[in-house]
């Protein structure tokens, strides 16, 4: 596999991680919509307020998969650590 097609092949996997990402977050749009709305319309405004606590954990998983979608290539970047490591 030569260098063009290994970079192409990197690309398209950073690209699948970031178009699941956007994905992962209109999901969590519309799953915490319908937990708000259920809790408003089961207790009230003045009840206690539940979904909180679905929010923060899908909250976590998404801010994982924006650091490896966005962040992750860059940090973990074996390129990036062989030049440092030879002092360019």
């Amino acid at each position: 596999m030569t260098t063009e097609e290994q970079r192409d092949a990197l690309l398209w996997r950073i690209a699948k991680k970031r178009a699941a990402f956007k994905q992962a977050c209109t999901v969590y749009f519309f799953v915490n919509a319908f937990l708000v709305g259920i809790w408003f319309f089961s207790t009230g405004p003045y009840g206690y307020f539940w979904p909180k606590w679905p929010m923060l954990g899908m909250a976590f998983g998404l801010a994982v998969q924006y650091f490896d979608a966005y962040q992750g290539n860059a940090i973990f970047s074996a390129e990036d650590e062989y030049k440092r490591m030879k002092g360019e």
